[in-house]
């Protein structure tokens, strides 16, 4: 029988069936024994042990298409990240980590505002105006008030997306209008487990219809990059790659060197200015990291 894993917890992977229901599962111990962890958005083969307690036991894990480190997930399109436009203000830095870090993993990812219905055009404006020309899509969109939600699901449809952000931007308010049955299958699994009820500890997937699902993961205040190099960073910076023929130095860090085309396009308001200082912040950030 062939099923994906929507959800993994403590060694058990629950395991959903197209027209039977969510199966509460363990793996082989030749996965433990070969070092393959079986992943949410896993497509596996899976044998049936109790058909009436719903258990089974995982035999194959199929061949991926794409795995994602952070967040660990199997067989994913593209990455929606979601942030609030105020209550609370985006935080920038943060918003490009992430950025950075879909990147890294060759991600494609859409930028969706939440509360648009609170914002200001200026603010709106701001925000298309520093992430379109960074070439992101960037949707605005009021779950409470049900705005842009028609957009997000012809972006959504027919892929699997990892959908992320920070506690308190609405993401679970998103995820409840996309997907009101989504409530009751997270129920099944709590029963099974015993624990609280939908819980944002772990990445679970959720169905949206056919071939269309999400991954909905834990709510994040930090991301941490320390895997790449500052000589690295400029690359994930997609509008950086025009300008930077416009360097007179070779290995250009794009800070204190002279005729750099990357400060010349912040001056001239071709690059966000707010995107090159969180830039800057990471470089030195990144510069301070002992390498061994």
């Amino acid at each position: 029988m062939t099923g994906k894993i929507i959800k993994g917890i403590a060694g058990f992977y629950y395991v959903h069936v197209e027209g039977k229901g969510i199966y509460e599962c363990r793996a082989k111990g030749i996965f433990r024994n070969e070092k393959i962890k079986p992943l949410v958005g896993d497509n596996v083969e899976m044998e049936v042990l109790d058909e009436k307690d719903m258990e089974g036991s995982i035999l194959e894990i199929l061949p991926r298409s794409s795995t994602l480190i952070r967040p660990a997930v199997a067989n994913v399109d593209q990455a929606m990240i979601i942030f609030a436009i105020v209550k609370p203000n985006p935080n920038f830095n943060l918003l490009d980590r992430f950025l950075i870090r879909m990147e890294r993993q060759h991600l494609p990812t859409v930028i969706c505002f939440n509360k648009q219905d609170i914002a200001s055009p200026e603010e709106k404006e701001a925000l298309r105006k520093a992430y379109e020309t960074c070439g992101y899509r960037v949707l605005f969109i009021s779950a409470l008030e049900n705005e842009g939600l028609e957009q997000v699901k012809g972006i959504l449809a027919g892929k699997t997306t990892t959908v992320a952000g920070p506690s308190g931007v609405g993401k679970s308010s998103l995820i409840n209008q996309l997907a009101p049955a989504a409530n009751m299958e997270t129920g099944e699994i709590s029963a099974k487990i015993e624990r609280g009820r939908h819980t944002t500890r772990h990445s679970e997937m959720i169905a949206l219809g056919e071939e269309t699902y999400i991954v909905d993961t834990p709510g994040f205040t930090s991301l941490d990059i320390s895997e790449i190099t500052k000589e690295e960073l400029g690359q994930y910076y997609l509008e950086f790659v025009q300008y930077e023929p416009y360097c007179k130095f070779s290995g250009c860090a794009h800070i204190t060197e002279p005729s750099c085309g990357i400060k010349d396009a912040v001056a001239d308001g071709r690059i966000s200015k707010v995107r090159y200082e969180n830039y800057k912040v990471l470089y030195q950030e990144l510069k301070e990291i002992k390498r061994y």
